[in-house]
């Protein structure tokens, strides 16, 4: 297959577009290199994925809608997996602008391309900060998301909702991903596992927000990689049994699903902070924060769906998890 992969230069996005190589697919790699983060991270990122022949990248904004018409024109992908988005629950409070930019604006003009070119099914990122205030556990995609908590879970069952009316009107196979805390090497470095582990080494305190009362569904790389690539594979159809007098927002009369990609076995924050100390051998100093604005106190991930239609099973833990991305930290950032 030809697949279109934005945000290809991400976190999700560079192992999603390494995996897809070595299965023997062609990529195309959409990405702008923004500041929000490290670019050379970036970079990096990209220069192992240049390194295969089946795989071209275009540094291009998602906003600038006469270049993404011009490389699904160019290009014609058979599916897309849309992945590039302005992250962050604090940030999304500071530079609201940015969110409109690149998660409406820029998802808008995927589905226009996708409309226009015969994509055969569009898989897109969506988040666990869509849950916002519900605190039925573990989260499912069978319940309403209307109460968001931060700009970002909005924006985000924004980009649901556009692509579901464009399923409806056009007929275009749409699957939305909720991730759920994505940790793992080559991590964003605006993470918690990424920001204790720099803070620790170097005898920083590290800010534990709700005093370390909080609980997260922390979701290893290459468990979101596996499903991101058995989901591609497979488009949604039309559930026959849907009804509008009871509305399932997992699914619809069109082709359109929603699923959770978690681990379903939330983690006790300060557990997570200890299984860093033990992998680095150092322990941390606290700094306990409230609360902060735009956060929740516990994210759960229910996958049923998931493992009865994809045959899905998370495969990893915190132990083997974390022992992983303190390997590869410590290789890129001190190496001897």
């Amino acid at each position: 297959m030809k697949i279109l992969v934005t945000g290809a230069a991400g976190f999700i996005g560079f192992h999603t577009s390494l995996q897809l190589l070595k299965l023997g697919h062609e990529v195309i790699g959409l990405d702008n290199i923004n500041d929000y983060y490290d670019v050379n991270l970036k970079n990096n990122r990209l220069k192992i994925l240049q390194q295969y022949d089946k795989f071209t990248f275009q540094k291009k904004n998602l906003e600038d809608k006469e270049e993404i018409n011009r490389i699904f024109k160019k290009n014609s992908p058979n599916r897309v997996i849309h992945l590039a988005a302005q992250a962050g629950v604090r940030y999304s409070i500071e530079h609201p602008e940015a969110y409109i930019q690149s998660n409406i604006l820029g998802t808008f003009n995927i589905l226009e391309g996708c409309r226009h070119n015969k994509v055969e099914h569009l898989v897109y990122a969506s988040t666990s900060s869509a849950y916002g205030l519900n605190t039925k556990y573990p989260f499912s995609v069978h319940d309403n998301v209307s109460h968001p908590v931060s700009l970002y879970g909005a924006t985000k069952i924004s980009t649901e909702l556009m692509a579901h009316s464009y399923s409806h009107l056009y007929g275009i196979p749409t699957t939305g991903l909720r991730f759920f805390t994505v940790y793992g090497p080559w991590g964003r470095p605006d993470m918690a596992l990424f920001l204790f582990t720099k803070a620790i080494l170097v005898s920083q305190p590290i800010d534990v927000y709700n005093h370390g009362e909080m609980e997260r569904d922390f979701t290893y790389i290459d468990d979101i990689v596996e499903g991101v690539c058995r989901i591609i594979k497979k488009a949604p159809e039309p559930d026959p049994e849907w009804s509008g007098s009871t509305p399932d927002p997992a699914s619809s009369s069109a082709p359109y699903k929603i699923y959770n990609i978690g681990s379903n076995a939330p983690v006790q924050l300060m557990d997570y902070v200890r299984e860093i100390e033990k992998n680095l051998g150092i322990k941390a100093k606290l700094n306990l924060m409230p609360m902060q604005d735009g956060d929740v106190r516990k994210s759960h991930a229910d996958v049923t769906d998931l493992i009865r239609e994809f045959d899905y099973t998370p495969k990893w833990n915190i132990q083997d998890g974390i022992k992983q991305f303190i390997q590869w930290y410590i290789e890129y950032y001190q190496p001897k």
